[in-house]
């Protein structure tokens, strides 16, 4: 129904942390008011936040759901675990009146780490990579790393792990830890 192909584990023991997702197609406007009043699992307060904010348990995912049709998925690991948590606020809404008119899940941002196994000196990659990155220890303990043709940033740790954000799907997540992987390999230094 939403065209979305499940992760599968490369060599580098990639893990995926968090998915953000935009829904669409369900309403062009929402009664936060009314969804609130009805719906369990809700939280409301328009002084504090535009927003209402929806729990999703099993699988765990939160869905913050405007008055403007807009709605934005967070937390969910898995492509699968996005469209599961969707398909439980769907049916919610409807039972308050919404009837979705063709649900589309765009991602928009895959969030995940990365064990590259090895002692990284950042010292050394700083001095390799000096277009590509921004370091500064004194500020951050990691090494800021961008992709800019895949537009994915990559954090890279002391400790050889790697934070990966900015991907649009869980393919490029892999590209970008096994492109990382390979060039550190390349210069000698891991």
């Amino acid at each position: 129904m939403y065209g979305l192909t499940e992760f599968e584990e490369n060599e580098l023991s990639v893990k995926i942390e968090n998915i953000v997702a935009s829904i669409d197609g369900i309403s062009k406007t929402f009664d936060l008011n009314r969804i609130f009043a009805e719906v369990k699992g809700t939280e409301y307060d328009k002084k504090k936040f535009p927003g209402l904010v929806y729990r999703v348990k099993d699988p765990k995912a939160a869905f913050l759901i405007f008055s403007s049709g807009k709605i934005n998925c967070t937390g969910a690991r898995s492509l699968a675990d996005v469209k599961r948590a969707c398909d439980t606020l769907i049916e919610d809404l409807k039972k308050v009146g919404y009837i979705p008119i063709g649900p589309k899940i765009i991602v928009q941002n895959v969030v995940a780490s990365a064990d590259l196994k090895a002692v990284i000196n950042l010292n050394e990659v700083a001095g390799a990579l000096i277009d590509d990155i921004e370091y500064e220890p004194e500020q951050f303990p990691g090494m800021v790393y961008r992709l800019r043709d895949m537009h994915i940033v990559v954090l890279i740790f002391g400790s050889g792990r790697l934070v990966i954000t900015g991907a649009k799907n869980t393919e490029s997540v892999n590209k970008a830890a096994r492109r990382v992987h390979e060039k550190l390999s390349s210069l000698g230094l891991i």
